[in-house]
């Protein structure tokens, strides 16, 4: 969302205070009674107007009708903005201020004056500009339907994942039109289904291939649905079709959810070969500190799925011989360094707190008894933020932009980001560039925005690099024009 007012209006009658409220039920954006629309609107003027225009079109602040959302353009996170402020932008919270009945006035009557503006979606833009560079976006793949993740297996030729369980082929810049068949049936469900994808160190020699998806099993007794687990399996795709299974993480079934979110599911290897995975705490956050059990976790094994003899809870009895570090609500985002083979995630916060971390054996990330966000209703998880044996984070952001896919840029493209992070946002459809330092984040840009929901942020072998906006379904390339 863009920034909304940092000062309110009190309108003062006769010498006495007087606030406008409403009791009235606001209805959906375009249905409005006038009798709405007159409440709403003076709500505006009293609380908005002053940073955001009378007319909407931006002042102190930016334009709300202009189709750009800095903040996500969703009703939820338009309210929650509002509700719960944007302090380092100098927004206030309004949550003492204002009823939620009334932001709820505010923002369809904000959405309400979006749509009569006539104004068009920004769409994707064909040249971009970052510190360094301009930069060239093209379009190499679309009408895909929720892509999850992308992996190169070699110049030409890359696998995407879409999320209701098709794995698909890109080769030479086109998108083929028949997916591979035979992957395993997965549960597209909420937040699951086909996620993540990752070749073997030795694809070159063995032809290895992996997959994350959300597992299924059938109803258990005293269970209102299905229950579902991240898995991960391997295969190899030979003409066109899945083949040579093996299943290479299972849970024990009785640790299965019937929630249908934060299934986390990326994978990466670091160099000496291990297989790296995160499972999400899968909506029950009490479980991430527990160790017995898969969920809220980093999960290290071999890549042929057996246990190497120097995880941190190996030899450790009642613990999963696989977990590598707890405390993880949700990583989305994992990728090792190129020179240093250090694990780095993002990790998605509640509302807030989005996390950056430095991934390392045994380590207790903290969640959910110290984190920076709160519920999305408001309410308070912990007053904790720091919490002895417990890991900060290495950056974090409040609000949340829902960070997602990461990689490290590696090729010759663009040399003056050798090593810098590229972080993708869900709620904030945009790409980061992230510079470390000393496992800190000394700098951070924006390089694309408002193109969609990224999903994923892939380098190709020779060093462009690949949006998967999952939201409209659309692979970019992005290359350098010229350096500045």
């Amino acid at each position: 969302m863009k920034t909304i007012s940092a000062t309110f209006l009190l309108l003062v009658l006769g010498g006495m205070l007087v606030f406008i409220t409403t009791c009235q039920s606001s209805q959906p954006t375009g249905q409005e009674t006038e009798e709405d629309l007159r409440s709403a609107a003076l709500l505006y003027q009293q609380y908005c107007a002053t940073c955001h225009g009378t007319d909407l079109n931006g002042g102190n602040a930016q334009s709300l009708v202009d189709k750009v959302w800095n903040f996500g353009d969703h009703p939820n996170y338009i309210t929650r903005n509002i509700k719960f402020g944007i302090s380092h932008l100098g927004m206030p919270s309004y949550e003492d201020i204002l009823s939620d009945e009334e932001i709820k006035e505010i923002v369809d009557y904000i959405l309400d004056a979006e749509k009569k503006s006539g104004i068009e979606e920004p769409g994707v833009p064909s040249e971009l500009e970052s510190v360094e560079y301009r930069i060239k976006s093209e379009v190499v793949a679309e009408g895909l339907e929720i892509p999850w993740s992308i992996v190169f297996i070699n110049e030409n030729k890359a696998f995407v994942t879409e999320r209701p369980g098709r794995l698909r082929v890109i080769e030479n810049g086109v998108l083929l039109p028949d997916a591979v068949s035979g992957t395993p049936e997965v549960l597209h469900s909420g937040q699951g289904g086909l996620l993540d994808v990752a070749i073997d160190p030795d694809y070159s020699q063995n032809g290895w291939v992996y997959l994350s998806f959300s597992h299924e099993i059938g109803q258990r007794p005293g269970d209102s649905r299905t229950a579902a687990m991240t898995k991960i399996v391997r295969g190899k795709i030979v003409g066109n079709t899945w083949s040579n299974e093996q299943v290479i993480f299972e849970a024990p079934h009785e640790t299965y959810k019937t929630t249908r979110h934060h299934y986390g599911s990326r994978i990466v290897f670091d160099p000496e070969g291990f297989l790296y995975f995160s499972i999400g705490d899968r909506g029950h956050s009490n479980d991430a500190q527990d160790i017995s059990i898969p969920n809220g976790k980093v999960q290290r094994i071999n890549r042929d799925g057996t246990i190497p003899g120097d995880n941190p809870f190996v030899d450790k009895e009642g613990v999963m011989a696989s977990i590598y570090s707890f405390g993880n609500r949700n990583i989305q985002g994992m990728a090792v360094h190129p020179e240093t083979g250090q694990v780095w995630s993002t990790e998605h916060g509640p509302m807030g707190g989005d996390e950056l971390n430095l991934i390392e054996a045994g380590n207790n990330y903290g969640w959910p008894v110290i984190t920076y966000g709160r519920n999305y209703n408001g309410t308070i998880i912990t007053h904790e933020t720091h919490r002895e044996g417990m890991q900060q984070p290495n950056y974090y952001w409040n609000p949340s932009p829902a960070f997602c896919g990461l990689d490290f840029y590696q090729g010759n493209l663009f040399p003056k980001w050798k090593n810098k992070l590229l972080v993708g946002a869900l709620k904030y459809e945009e790409v980061k560039l992230l510079t470390l330092a000393d496992d800190r984040v000394i700098h951070e840009e924006v390089v694309i925005k408002g193109a969609g929901r990224v999903r994923d942020v892939e380098c190709s072998p020779e060093g462009a690099v690949y949006v998967v906006l999952n939201d409209p379904g659309t692979i970019l390339k992005l290359t350098p024009i010229a350096e500045k």
